[in-house]
């Protein structure tokens, strides 16, 4: 049995390194002290840190992911500081990250008890990203991770919507599909819910999801934010019937709370030859020829 937590994380307006550092360290320490072997955090969890930025400056669009890449460097050592301590599997969501071609990524960060284990960046932009944001898409295709609770993948909020994105990962050999979301309305949170519940079903594996939640009116990128953590499996034998396993209450909070769920990652691979249905098996059948 493998404990998981999911943070249904609110962007508080938090002003200083020192500050952000003891905030971030708490929901890890948390997470660890309720036994969870790993910590999912959501989508551009890493805006909390704009908070450090004059107003001006955190209140502009565009302005403040550029003067936030300075802070991107101590962010990523604090996570892969925090996840050695605590001896835990930490993915603390994504962060606009401009790289080398001077072009930005929505980049999310997996990290272990030995460290850095590697990165995934988002594959597909939503509208807001691609043309309001100018995020650009990942180059390096998607990855799978092998860590101590078994193989993992990250499928980024929108990325959840697109079937061939989940195959990949099936074929990759990933048990367990970590999903970071920020999504400002109720239709975009069950746009990426129905499509994790849509991948676990497929490809008959586990899908673990991280929202941002609450509002954050000094932001004008994740001003609104509404969702559930949720851990999303197939309907099948000893799994629920609705392939929920365990949801966030609300779907807004104003605190960050953490959503703590057990799963057999066995249990469910197990349904790949012994499901009530075959879907990984049966897909190329809808191709026919």
């Amino acid at each position: 049995m493998t404990r998981l937590a999911a943070c249904q994380y609110a962007i508080e307006l938090i002003e200083t390194w020192e500050d952000y550092a003891k905030h971030l360290a708490a929901i890890v320490a948390e997470a660890k002290a309720k036994g969870a072997e790993l910590l999912l955090l959501p989508e551009y969890s890493a805006m909390a840190l704009t908070g450090q930025l004059p107003k001006d400056v955190r209140s502009d669009l565009h302005g403040s992911i550029e003067a936030m890449q300075s802070l991107i460097p101590a962010w990523v050592e604090l996570c892969e500081e925090l996840a050695r301590e605590h001896r835990i599997l930490l993915q603390p969501g994504s962060a606009p990250v401009k790289d080398a071609d001077a072009k930005f990524r929505n980049r999310a960060w997996l990290f272990g008890p030995g460290g850095l284990i590697g990165y995934q960046d988002k594959q597909i932009m939503t509208r807001f990203e691609r043309e309001q944001w100018f995020i650009d898409a990942g180059v390096d295709g998607l990855k799978a991770f092998d860590t101590p609770i078994g193989k993992l993948g990250i499928l980024i909020c929108y990325d959840n919507e697109f079937p061939m994105l989940g195959r990949r990962l099936a074929e990759m050999g990933v048990e367990l599909v970590l999903a970071p979301s920020c999504t400002d309305t109720l239709a975009g949170s069950y746009r990426v819910r129905i499509g994790a519940q849509a991948r676990a079903l497929e490809n008959q594996f586990a899908v673990l999801s991280s929202p941002t939640a609450g509002d954050a009116p000094w932001s004008p990128a994740v001003d609104e934010n509404r969702g559930r953590a949720a851990l999303y499996v197939p309907s099948d034998y000893g799994m629920p019937a609705n392939g929920i396993v365990a949801e966030s209450e609300n779907d807004a909070v104003s605190e960050s709370t953490l959503l703590i769920v057990d799963i057999d990652l066995a249990d469910v691979a197990r349904l790949r030859t012994q499901g009530q249905v075959a879907t990984r098996r049966d897909w190329s059948e809808q191709f026919p020829g």
